[in-house]
């Protein structure tokens, strides 16, 4: 099979296509043959982790030399060197012991740190992160879903959203955030959303109330107050935002550093009615036929800017890196 490979970490030119072997399915396992992938934050810092050094890796820097151990110390382990970890696709064969797949089944899902999806082919267990592709949606576009959807799920049950609260995502346009955004809406929220100049129709166009243009207006210093501030890339700090807090606000960090996690203990401890979240989710197949229901359901939809052929990957990269995209990019297989 044809396969978007980086052997050494760097520039999106590093990225290169080669023929690797087309894996077989075992027992409990399906083959499925890749539509599209989606490009996303975790394929752009994966490809250039050599860079990324543990003042900017975007979580706490004693988990950097694990994270880079795993990757691949002077290079990427040949384990990762195909990118990728949402995609959709057809499933082409299935192991003997597979109940929940048949051959022909449209399926889209999320590789997480396995990554693999920049490929013809590749297997998933059954049982992984993968279900029947949205019905009213294209490869290209369920490809978007999985990543954004799963992880937007996941945390807005953390921040314990209710109906009638102002919330505001300061990250709106991304992978996530425009899923938080989504479902911020669908839980009843009056939703601000904080971007860049290029992508505030974007983000209005998912729905949100207001919109920032973070470029023009610092949202800390607007005189406005939140229940829940959900910080994508933990760009804003809680001694800043604390005042844009209600008095029982909550600031909840998808990304985080050590500061963040003190913050948090320190709230918590304290027993103060502000408080910071640092958290994490899982990907369960549960939560992303949740996110299959919702999309169908017309709750939640994706907006794809461009898609690029497989030889053309690290345009691919360059478009997403340079800050350009207002919506999401999309690489296609066939």
């Amino acid at each position: 099979m044809k396969a978007i490979v980086f052997t050494e970490y760097g520039s999106p030119d590093v990225l290169h296509i080669e023929e690797r072997p087309t894996p077989t399915p075992k027992d409990n396992e399906i083959l499925i043959r890749v539509c599209a992938a989606a490009v996303n934050y975790g394929d752009t810092a994966g490809r250039n982790f050599g860079a990324i050094t543990p003042r900017t890796f975007n979580m706490p820097g004693f988990l950097w030399l694990p994270a880079r151990l795993s990757f691949g110390w002077s290079k990427p382990r040949r384990a990762i060197q195909i990118l990728g970890n949402e995609f959709s696709g057809v499933v082409e064969a299935v192991g003997k012991e597979v109940t929940l797949f048949k051959v022909g089944d449209p399926v889209f899902g999320y590789r997480g740190p396995n990554f693999g999806a920049y490929a013809e082919y590749l297997c998933m267990r059954e049982n992984d992160t993968v279900a029947l592709k949205p019905a009213n949606m294209s490869y290209e576009e369920a490809a978007t879903v999985p990543y954004g959807s799963l992880m937007a799920l996941g945390l807005l049950k953390l921040g314990q959203i209710q109906r009638g609260q102002q919330v505001l995502v300061n990250g709106a346009s991304g992978g996530m955030g425009s899923y938080v955004v989504q479902l911020a809406k669908h839980y009843g929220a009056e939703v601000t959303g904080v971007c860049g100049t290029p992508r505030l129709d974007f983000v209005k166009a998912l729905g949100a109330d207001h919109v920032i243009d973070y470029t023009q207006e610092d949202f800390t210093h607007n005189g406005k107050t939140y229940d829940l501030i959900f910080d994508i890339l933990g760009r804003s700090s809680f001694a800043h935002s604390k005042k844009s807090l209600t008095a029982t606000g909550r600031v909840l960090y998808a990304s985080f550093k050590t500061r963040q996690l003190l913050q948090m203990l320190w709230t918590w401890i304290t027993r103060r009615s502000q408080r910071v979240i640092c958290a994490m989710t899982s990907a369960k197949r549960d939560t992303l036929i949740e996110a299959q229901r919702l999309v169908e359901a017309g709750t939640l939809k994706t907006i794809v800017d461009r898609c690029y052929p497989m030889a053309q990957a690290a345009d691919a990269h360059c478009y997403v890196e340079d800050g350009h995209k207002q919506g999401h990019v999309v690489i296609t297989m066939g």
